[in-house]
């Protein structure tokens, strides 16, 4: 006992380094008094400090008068820190510790996470303490924050530690009610408060905004945990889900007034106003309630290869869904061309291989029914794919192979066609062709908006008497066709949405020139313009990306690996005329080194290692 009291009394002065003594030849009572007077040392903490525990060495100077007590010691030194606080949040809120909470407002980040992926407010909601949360909500807690936890096993694996040693750090820091074979990942406060059965605690977190509707990973909400003889704690989830979903629905409301789709799928997509205002349309009437709510929405957006129509569906998902992975369904119809490869679709008949694992539309639909699904170029399916495809148009469900109904009234489904591609590549450069002179006129005063309008829409002729008989060819039936809500046409891009296009690639190898070779690249605007006559109508914007590749970036790779370019460098692209050729407008490069003042103009048409000449 005179050695510890001498310890401690020796520990207080002491400002930057402390030095703890523990014996190793005792009994294990002995020991065991030891370390819990070890523990009080511990928790002495100098007023800019507190003791952290480091590396173990065998003998220090300070206690050298001591060792006569004891045969031999394992010495533990420590060093003065900052404090822990985000350590001590966890404790005082397990502890039900409201005044020292309240000290510590200030000094902790009370979003700050156990380092096994809790919140402070999860272990406030799992012990069902009411008053603890409203302090954490108070302090500026994330009400709904997930937890990053998913089971021991999982959890032990990835952050490289034993099983035991997590479960044990679950039940002691956390809660010990809980079945730790089971995932939590995703969990809110407000499940975990479902779970620990505190209706009081439910309703402080509903009545501060926490969201009903928020789902775990399992697709759960705090509403399906619920027990039967939770009545009370039910009827109160049910009132403040509608309430909060009404708020949503308001808040969204204004958000589309505010920000109308067209802007937001203008931001990603070049061009293309004219499908995506059909698209908006559609949508926009479905939001507001002006939709058959007995069929589902279906889109077939014809037009060439690589001009928008799978970007502009994926964008629909992600405004629909925001970033819900399951939002979103791509089927490639490449994949279902023969006949019994209809089974992959809506599952295989019993006694077929397969049975088990269900249809990869079916199973899909059944986790999101009101998914955005895209059938990539429909018109490679077999015949018995589009019966499949008619008749969950028609009636917005499907029957799979295990005979169980899934609604999908609410999808919406996006068919994407090369059919008469090259038909309406060549309308559509007839068409720009038209606009500009149009346009022409219209700057001179000679022709009214409205006019122009006209002019640029997709004529009811081309449609009725170009575009659908070869879709009728293809796809064999009217019925098919008849289904279908809207035929959205994409057209080719014009001079002034190429020069985006082009813009839009070459900022993009920038970037990546800068954060892998740590080289900056500039350009004229002359060499947007030599790259847009790589523009081919029928490959839509894969061309330009690929023109740019060949002319820039492929020349910009053997001048790197030539050693005429290195890390630091400036690269500035410029044009001029091949002097062998005056029609030919060649890119050229300005090359500055890191402490270069002029730059040295070097061709971008190195020769192959092929040519000898």
């Amino acid at each position: 006992m005179q050695f510890w009291r001498a310890l401690r009394h020796r520990l207080i002065p002491i400002s930057h380094r402390i030095t703890v003594a523990v014996p190793s030849k005792v009994s294990t009572v002995q020991r065991k008094f030891c370390e819990n007077k070890l523990n009080v040392i511990r928790q002495i903490k100098p007023t800019n400090g507190k003791v952290i525990l480091g590396s173990i060495v065998v003998a220090s100077l300070p206690l050298v008068p001591f060792k006569n007590i004891f045969e031999s010691f394992l010495i533990s030194t420590a060093f003065l820190d900052a404090p822990n606080y985000n350590e001590q949040l966890f404790n005082v809120v397990l502890k039900g510790d409201l005044s020292a909470l309240r000290r510590l407002k200030g000094k902790v980040d009370v979003n700050a996470r156990h380092s096994l992926g809790w919140t402070a407010l999860h272990v406030a909601s799992v012990n069902g303490d009411s008053k603890m949360i409203s302090l954490l909500i108070e302090m500026g807690a994330d009400i709904d924050a997930e937890d990053l936890f998913s089971n021991v096993n999982l959890v032990a694996k990835e952050k490289q530690m034993n099983s035991i040693q997590v479960l044990l750090s679950r039940e002691d820091e956390f809660s010990h009610r809980l079945n730790n074979r089971c995932s939590f990942r995703g969990f809110t406060a407000l499940h975990y408060a479902v779970l620990s059965g505190d209706t009081e605690s439910v309703l402080v977190l509903l009545k501060n905004g926490a969201n009903p509707l928020k789902c775990d990973e399992s697709g759960h909400k705090a509403i399906d945990y619920t027990a039967e003889n939770q009545k009370e704690m039910k009827n109160a989830l049910i009132k403040y889900t509608k309430k909060y979903a009404e708020q949503e629905k308001i808040k969204e409301v204004e958000e589309r007034r505010k920000f109308p789709l067209e802007k937001r799928l203008k931001q990603v997509i070049v061009g293309q106003e004219g499908a995506i205002a059909i698209v908006a349309a559609t949508i926009r009437r479905k939001e507001n309630g002006w939709f058959d709510e007995d069929h589902p929405l279906v889109f077939l957006f014809l037009g060439s290869s690589g001009i928008g129509k799978t970007e502009l569906a994926k964008q629909v998902a992600k405004y629909l869904h925001k970033n819900n992975k399951k939002g979103f369904v791509r089927l490639d119809m490449s994949e279902y061309q023969q006949k019994h490869e209809v089974a992959k679709l809506i599952g295989a008949p019993p006694g077929y291989i397969g049975y088990d694992k269900g249809g990869q539309l079916t199973k899909a639909l059944k986790e999101f029914p009101n998914a955005v699904v895209l059938f990539d170029e429909v018109e490679k399916a077999h015949p018995d794919v589009l019966t499949v495809l008619l008749q969950l148009f028609d009636e917005g469900r499907l029957t799979d192979g295990h005979g169980k109904t899934v609604e999908c009234k609410d999808a919406i489904f996006i068919m994407t066609s090369n059919l008469a591609s090259d038909e309406i590549a060549e309308y559509g450069v007839q068409l720009r062709q038209e606009a500009q002179e149009i346009a022409k006129k219209r700057y001179a005063g000679k022709v009214v908006d409205d006019q122009y309008i006209e002019e640029i829409t997709v004529s009811k002729h081309f449609k009725e008497n170009v575009v659908r008989p070869i879709l009728k060819q293809s796809l064999k039936r009217d019925e098919f066709l008849g289904r279908i809500n809207e035929i959205v046409y994409f057209l080719p891009f014009s001079e002034s949405e190429l020069k985006l296009l082009v813009l839009k690639e070459l900022n993009a190898w920038a970037k990546r020139s800068t954060e892998k070779h740590n080289i900056q690249l500039t350009w004229d605007k002359r060499v947007i313009d030599v790259l847009i006559n790589g523009y081919n109508v029928y490959y839509g914007a894969r061309s330009i990306k690929h023109e740019v590749e060949r002319r820039v970036i492929n020349q910009l790779a053997a001048a790197h690996e030539f050693g005429h370019i290195h890390q630091n460098s400036k690269i500035h692209l410029t044009v001029e005329q091949d002097s062998n050729n005056s029609d030919n407008l060649m890119i050229k490069m300005i090359v500055k080194g890191k402490n270069d003042k002029k730059g040295v103009l070097m061709d971008l048409a190195f020769k192959s290692p092929l040519n000898k000449s």
